[in-house]
């Protein structure tokens, strides 16, 4: 998710607070997940083989980095337009775990388009929306089905770079994300199992890593794809990366 000295941080609000160690502790089992664990390369392979896209061309110029820079600090996640002004990231990505704060909107930066330092258009966050439940007493909510923020850009990208709808999720899908190890290029996984929750939540093996956080799982073909979830959360298992994906129900895309 984060590149430099505080990716290890923000990566722990990542993992399932179900995985059997307190929150806020790194479990050094995580090793299936690339860039996590004392045998950081697992799991790699698996992400280099994800097709690279042109991010400049329809639909995926849609998609884009979420930039956040401070004083020292550098972080990016991924984010979709749904709408000309409105794009869809994970909550996590918008709160500073080493400081204990939510970044302010005017420190974000949505990048569509995004290949190789070249970029189809980027627009300032005028503000963003979280769960009404999310960010009480300025904290982050470690709750799954909380973890969404939608971005409120300034710019309407969306008439000109287009947007991705909304979609009902399936069986499967396939995302498209700026992983922390080619973050300067769009890959695309190739088709990820997926299955509906007791808790309204999907979950699915999946290969992705830090820097995909907020990517979306899309759905249809990949001429004219759909946007049913985008990531949260991410473990490993005996079966490969698990991913655990927020749908789209879940968010406020009403326009302001």
């Amino acid at each position: 998710m984060i590149p430099g000295r505080l990716w290890l941080l923000a990566l722990l609000a990542l993992l399932p607070i179900d995985a059997g160690k307190a929150q806020g502790v790194w479990n050094p089992e995580y090793d299936g997940i690339c860039g996590l664990g004392s045998q950081s390369e697992t799991g790699c392979a698996d992400i280099r083989a994800r097709r690279i896209v042109d991010a400049a061309e329809r639909p995926w110029r849609a998609i884009g980095r979420v930039n956040f820079a401070g004083s020292d600090t550098r972080m990016h996640c991924t984010g979709v337009l749904v709408s000309d002004r409105l794009v869809l990231t994970a909550a996590h990505c918008l709160y500073d775990h080493a400081r204990k704060r939510w970044v302010s909107a005017v420190s974000v930066q949505f990048v569509a388009g995004y290949q190789r330092g070249e970029v189809a258009a980027t627009s300032s966050v005028r503000r963003y929306r979280l769960d009404p439940q999310q960010g009480l007493d300025g904290r982050f909510q470690p709750d799954p089905a909380l973890d969404w923020a939608v971005l409120e850009l300034t710019q309407p990208l969306g008439e000109t770079v287009g947007f991705l709808p909304a979609a009902a999720p399936g069986e499967a899908g396939f995302l498209a994300g700026y992983s922390g190890l080619r973050p300067h290029v769009l890959s695309v996984t190739g088709e990820c199992p997926v299955r509906l929750d007791t808790e309204g939540l999907l979950r699915g093996f999946c290969p992705v890593m830090r820097g995909d956080s907020g990517a979306p799982l899309l759905t249809g073909s990949t001429e004219r794809p759909g946007v049913a979830a985008i990531l949260s959360r991410i473990a490993s298992s005996a079966k490969g990366v698990s991913g655990l994906f927020l749908p789209v129900a879940l968010f406020d895309l009403n326009e302001e």
